[in-house]
């Protein structure tokens, strides 16, 4: 995850640090907490860019790319 969001065009110069928080063996389950670093508060940022949907999608396509 680190690298996927470090080097990120939309959110690498925002990106801090990934964590593992949970980890389940039995159902192949991660709970991870990423940290950014934002800019204060501009019209529609945290709606766009840090909206949990585009940053998902960072990860899918990064997914999506390896394939």
């Amino acid at each position: 995850l680190t690298e996927v969001y470090s080097s990120s065009p939309a959110l690498g110069r925002y990106f801090r640090s990934a964590q593992v928080v949970s980890f389940s063996n039995e159902s192949s389950t991660v709970i991870y907490q990423l940290v950014f670093s934002v800019p204060p508060s501009t019209e529609g940022f945290m709606e766009n860019t840090m909206n949990p949907d585009f940053i998902r999608n960072i990860l899918r396509q990064n997914i999506y790319d390896e394939d």
